[in-house]
């Protein structure tokens, strides 16, 4: 064999040797574009992700917040006038049932008289 015929047989086989790294390169390639379409899209999902929070943040901060108060203030201000109608209504309870107690005292009274 001469020089050139070992030459091109080294050839022959490094170049079969190299062809599928070459494909799992070329699939490696692909695989990172698509990555890189992942993680762009990744991205955009995220920005509007971050868009909606900060949306939902004003939306709380100006609205629901604002509301809850409200809600709050009106609550606690008709416990405090229940809870010291209470003791007014314990005490009118108990004038009703003195009451009653001297007004069938008196009819009786007005029943024997007349």
């Amino acid at each position: 064999m001469s020089d050139n015929e070992l030459l091109l047989a080294i050839s022959n086989i490094v170049s079969s040797q190299i062809e599928p790294l070459k494909q799992d390169i070329k699939s490696i390639k692909q695989d990172m574009q698509s990555t890189k379409q992942d993680i762009q899209s990744t991205k955009q999902d995220i920005q509007f992700t971050k868009q909606d929070i900060q949306f939902t943040k004003i939306l709380i901060e100006n609205d629901i917040l604002p509301r809850l108060q409200n809600i709050e203030a009106c609550y606690t201000s008709t416990y405090n006038r229940y809870a010291n109608g209470i003791e007014k209504l314990d005490a009118v309870i108990q004038d009703i049932d003195i009451l009653k107690k001297v007004v069938t005292e008196h009819s009786e009274k007005l029943q024997k008289i007349g």
